[in-house]
């Protein structure tokens, strides 16, 4: 007999809170009937300045079977915070999840770029991706290098063996659901083998903070530039020398100008 659910929430505090996020944010959406263009990443809206979809696309679900599949899927996968005697652990988890949502996104976004721009297929200038897919495919594939031996349970009832899981699983929901993004698992894939095999390292509590901070200025000013969200107490505005960006933050209605200036260009630096 399984642990009571109270304990297995206790053993997976971040896989919790992640599952919550995404089942709130998936009520309101459907409370608020918020489509996928709305909230999904795609070329086109990241031309015209939309880069916070990379976060809003990554915890955002339309389908309740879509959310459903990718919480079971995660909830399986939770199983990484208990395995801090092999360097995994909560910290861990919470370190690359932040990695696996922007990178992810960031790669499906460059596959979009090529083959546009190579292949010219202008169809996937309009795809939109939605969904944490990407980041559960990543820790399928971390799971498989870190711990070949799990299993990934899903529903309650189907168990696959998790070395083989990232594929399978690729091709199972291209061939059940014709939607499902290839590209967008594909490349929590590649950026889950990325972060198994040490091409990726050296997360810690420090690098974490320091990424998380710049993603809420860029999500901040991409929403503020895009003219999705008005921020009344900033202002981007150009300046006389371009070269020094310029924020103006708007207080009862003086505002107050912070410029960023710059050292002389030494010339470059051989190394």
């Amino acid at each position: 007999m399984g642990k009571p659910l109270f304990y297995e929430i206790l053993e997976k505090p971040a896989t919790s809170c992640v599952i919550a996020i995404c089942s709130a944010i998936w009520f309101y959406i459907q409370k608020k009937n918020i489509g996928y263009s709305h909230v999904g990443l795609s070329y086109e809206t990241a031309l015209e300045g939309h880069h916070w979809r990379i976060i809003t696309s990554a915890f955002s679900h339309i389908s309740v079977i879509h959310l459903v599949f990718n919480m079971s899927a995660l909830w399986s996968l939770g199983v990484v915070e208990k395995l801090g005697h092999i360097g995994l652990g909560v910290q861990y988890y919470l370190h690359y999840t932040l990695v696996l949502v922007i990178l992810s996104g960031m790669l499906v976004l460059g596959m979009y770029h090529v083959l546009i721009q190579r292949f010219k297929l202008e169809y996937f200038r309009r795809v939109t991706a939605v969904g944490y897919s990407c980041v559960v495919f990543g820790w399928m594939t971390i799971l498989s290098v870190k711990q070949p031996s799990s299993k990934l349970d899903l529903f309650g009832f189907l168990s696959l063996p998790i070395s083989f899981a990232p594929f399978e699983s690729l091709i199972f929901t291209s061939i059940i659901v014709p939607q499902a993004s290839f590209l967008g698992h594909l490349s929590g894939i590649v950026v889950g083998y990325a972060i198994a095999w040490g091409l990726i390292h050296g997360m810690n509590n420090y690098w974490a903070i320091s990424m998380l901070g710049w993603i809420a200025v860029v999500f901040t000013f991409s929403l503020k530039k895009s003219g999705t969200f008005d921020f009344s107490f900033l202002e981007v505005e150009t300046i006389t020398d371009s070269s020094l960006p310029s924020v103006r933050f708007l207080a009862a209605g003086n505002g107050r100008t912070l410029q960023m200036a710059s050292l002389p260009d030494a010339g470059p630096n051989l190394v």
